[in-house]
């Protein structure tokens, strides 16, 4: 399988090419180098395979929540190749990314809880809670934007890991969240590497979307339209 990867949802930019199971990345901690960066990591990633676009079989992309700017850059950017190459694309959540990031960086075993948190600004928190599976994050609850002191971790595990840049706000994060965590990284950002890895596997189980449907998740936009007047 051959699947191309790409993630500009957070300051970080980064692409991934994923090919029989091993996966090659380009990442840059880039805040306002999105646009510029990330289709010459594309290319280069290609090049290295001796590969053109019309040999990939699927794309991903970390679809969100993040940077609503960001977002938009991926989105497009993926947009445009699937319409051009005919092929699937595996919209990816960011904080999943993150968790699976997590997975990796504390060696989780199974079970294993993760509280994933982004900054939304505005007062806010992107927040979800996964669970290890066989070294893969799997969601517990919702992904959700709330205030910091609102977050509050799901039953179902003992063992909890904190990831995210959102956990610079723990000050603010209700004290029985913090107390729970045995680790906290406050330095993971959604990497297009690890959203190679869950698209794969994701892929594998018949996910995949049309070029059309390969939209940006934003979640703050979708709870404000829940509760428009008459919605």
């Amino acid at each position: 399988m051959k699947l191309l990867a790409l993630d500009t949802s957070s300051e970080g930019c980064s692409a991934a090419l994923l090919v029989d199971g091993s996966v090659a990345e380009r990442f840059e901690l880039a805040p306002r180098g999105h646009t510029r960066l990330l289709m010459p990591m594309v290319r280069e990633l290609l090049a290295e395979q001796g590969l053109v676009p019309a040999e990939l079989d699927a794309l991903a992309f970390a679809c969100g929540p993040g940077s609503f700017t960001g977002l938009r850059i991926a989105t497009g950017v993926v947009q445009g190749l699937a319409y051009g190459l005919d092929v699937p694309v595996v919209p990816v959540s960011s904080l999943a990314a993150v968790a699976a990031g997590a997975i990796a960086r504390f060696s989780l075993s199974d079970g294993a809880g993760i509280a994933v948190a982004f900054d939304a600004r505005m007062g806010e928190a992107y927040w979800a809670c996964y669970i290890c599976r066989a070294g893969q994050p799997e969601l517990m609850g919702d992904e959700q934007v709330c205030a910091p002191e609102s977050v509050a971790l799901v039953s179902g595990s003992s063992d909890w890991f904190g990831a995210g840049q959102g956990w610079a706000l723990r000050d603010s994060f209700p004290a029985a969240v913090t107390g729970a965590m045995t680790k906290i990284d406050a330095s993971l950002v959604p990497r297009a590497s690890r959203v190679a890895e869950l698209a794969a596997l994701a892929f594998h189980e018949g996910a995949g979307v049309s070029a059309a449907k390969a939209q940006p998740v934003y979640i703050r936009d979708e709870v404000a339209w829940k509760k428009l007047p008459g919605r």
